[in-house]
């Protein structure tokens, strides 16, 4: 499917939301339209932060909870309920399109991603097919049961996946690594493998996404967790083409599209410049600096670091304005971590913090 082609199937684009969810806060935000507050939302903000969710983990392994739509679509709401964020983030791990293709891993409690075989040659390539809808039918169901939970209260729903890049640190490095060696001597070394094996995963990114759009996803958010590592020279020459792939294919839904790294600050405005309504930054950088370095005609989200929740409640409070102001006056902004939600983090740190934004930036002039 080329960028100019309509998909086929299900359709939701920005028309087919119910009123409330696309007169939400969330999505203004991402349009760069007027808010009545600065919406909230918080990467990982379903997960090992919330007793509920422990519970119901309890047992079983993260890929499984990953395939039960009933789980997917309780875990997804646990913040929504608890919290008051104003967009919830689909339940899942940015290597469930590999699993379901018939790569070979697991994820490790304590290690993250592991795969049984890297891909380090052509042959090793052979292995990666196309991701059918088919193949991933828990996801239609998730997305569907969700849609219709939130559609009362207006809150939209983000799907996720992850960036061709850093699925190929994944599948090339075997596990998480902190220096991506054997990821960058394939790039380097062999540009005509590394070319091909994004682009192919560009395809298995863009389809994973398309499934839960056309199941009512409002929006989506590429994580490129590891292509802090790159310089912006090796980004917009070895990864640009694929994460702008990614994003032309899911254009024509007209959802609003999130792209997020980590220690990005040198490749915002790439980022946006790959595709992305709406960039997201780390707490590394400003955010009205960060709106600089991206440009105009893009939404900004971010970008408290995760680990100033762990101070008194007031810290977190000034904090916190320092962010809505760094973002004053800029086209659109999402309140956000610039990172995840930390698993020792306390619950009643991210309620307050959702209302003192909600409070704060409503009272704003």
């Amino acid at each position: 499917m080329s960028g100019n082609d309509r998909p086929t199937g299900q359709q939701n684009d920005q028309e087919a939301l119910p009123d409330a969810v696309r007169d939400s806060a969330f999505l203004r935000a991402c349009r760069r339209e007027p808010v009545p507050h600065t919406p909230v939302w918080f990467m990982r903000q379903a997960g090992r932060s919330l007793p509920e969710y422990r519970k119901v983990r309890e047992g079983i392994a993260m890929l499984d909870s990953c395939m039960r739509p009933d789980l997917v679509a309780e875990i997804t709401l646990q913040p929504v309920r608890r919290h008051g964020v104003d967009a919830a983030i689909y339940f899942s791990d940015i290597v469930v399109p590999l699993k379901a293709i018939g790569v070979d891993l697991d994820i490790k409690p304590g290690v993250g991603p592991v795969v049984e075989r890297p891909i380090r040659s052509r042959a090793d390539l052979a292995r990666l097919r196309k991701l059918d809808p088919e193949d991933v039918p828990y996801i239609t169901e998730a997305v569907r049961i969700l849609t219709r939970e939130l559609s009362g209260s207006g809150t939209p729903l983000i799907g996720f996946a992850g960036a061709p890049f850093t699925l190929a640190s994944y599948l090339v490095e075997g596990g998480p690594s902190k220096n991506h060696e054997h990821t960058k001597a394939l790039m380097y070394g062999d540009p005509e493998l590394w070319a091909e094996l994004l682009d192919r995963l560009a395809d298995i990114t863009a389809m994973f996404l398309r499934v839960q759009i056309e199941a009512g996803a409002a929006a989506v958010q590429l994580f490129d967790s590891w292509v802090g590592a790159l310089s912006p020279a090796d980004y917009r020459r070895s990864v640009l083409p694929a994460s702008a792939k990614v994003f032309a294919e899911i254009a024509p839904y007209g959802v609003p599209r999130i792209h997020f790294g980590v220690g990005t600050g040198e490749l915002l405005g790439l980022l946006g410049e790959a595709g992305a309504d709406v960039v997201g930054a780390d707490w590394r950088v400003p955010l009205d600096e960060a709106a600089r370095r991206v440009g105009p005609g893009r939404a900004l989200q971010g970008n408290l670091d995760p680990a100033v929740l762990f101070a008194p409640r007031a810290a977190v409070r000034a904090k916190a304005d320092e962010v809505l102001e760094s973002a004053r006056g800029l086209e659109g902004h999402v309140f956000n971590l610039g990172h995840g939600v930390l698993p020792q983090t306390e619950p009643e740190a991210l309620t307050d913090l959702v209302a003192h934004v909600h409070e704060r930036s409503s009272a704003r002039p």
